[in-house]
C-alpha cells in the first residue's frame, strides 16, 4: 500500500470513531434522562407513601 492509501484508511477510521462517539453521546444523554425520570418517579412515590402514614 502507498502512503496515500494509508492516509485515506486512517482518515476513514478516524471519521468512523468520531461518528461512533457522537452517537454514543446521544445514547448516553437519553439514558441519563431515563434514569432521572425514574428517580423522580421513585421520589414522588416515596413522598406519597410518607403522606399516607
Amino acid at each position: 500500500m502507498t502512503s496515500h492509501t494509508y492516509k485515506n484508511a486512517a482518515l476513514a477510521g478516524l471519521l468512523g470513531l468520531l461518528l461512533l462517539g457522537a452517537s454514543a453521546c446521544n445514547t448516553m444523554e437519553g439514558l441519563g434522562e431515563d434514569i432521572e425520570s425514574g428517580g423522580e418517579n421513585l421520589q414522588d412515590e416515596a413522598e406519597y407513601q410518607q403522606e399516607q402514614m
